[in-house]
């Protein structure tokens, strides 16, 4: 029996740690957020050493393609990382 509570202890250290309502809706509102369309972002400038430079980004989600509600997205989200609904409603941008 002494040779198990080690054990026990690590497996209990390994469990998920129960996350904040007000956090878990910060990361969710951020994946409903990406679930609304794509994102990116386009970078133009220039350096002493390179000379002129530019890139571009675009970001897609599987929740996008798949045509997934956003406000849905966010509640099953919160759901799944604290076993309870929304605190409040996702700020979507």
């Amino acid at each position: 029996m002494l040779r198990l509570v080690p054990v026990l202890l690590g497996l209990a250290a390994c469990a998920p740690q129960p996350i904040s309502p007000e956090r878990a809706a910060e990361i969710c509102e951020e994946r409903a957020r990406a679930a609304q369309g794509p994102t990116g972002r386009v970078t133009i400038g220039a350096s002493n050493s390179d000379g002129p430079f530019a890139g571009a980004e675009i970001g897609v989600t599987s929740d996008y393609l798949a045509g997934r509600d956003p406000i849905e997205v966010y509640r099953q989200c919160v759901y799944s990382r604290t076993g309870a609904a929304p605190i409040r409603p996702p700020r979507l941008r």
